[in-house]
């Protein structure tokens, strides 16, 4: 159904807030220890978290419909 962010390194999270900054539908949030996905649905897959991260956390990818 689109393509949708995923943490594909999430251990690698700095919580630094970047790529909340720039996600134009507020995808993201800052977790306790990293960011977190609070709504895939409203993702558009628009890369801009992924092209920001300076530490290649986050990753946008097809989903696979079922």
């Amino acid at each position: 159904r689109g393509d949708r962010v995923k943490l594909e390194n999430a251990d690698w999270c700095k919580n630094c807030g970047i790529c909340i900054s720039v996600c134009p539908t507020n995808v993201l949030i800052k977790g306790r220890d990293r960011v977190k996905i609070d709504d895939l649905e409203k993702c558009i897959g628009c890369q801009n978290c992924e092209l920001i991260c300076p530490d290649f956390v986050l990753k946008v990818v097809t989903q696979d419909e079922n």
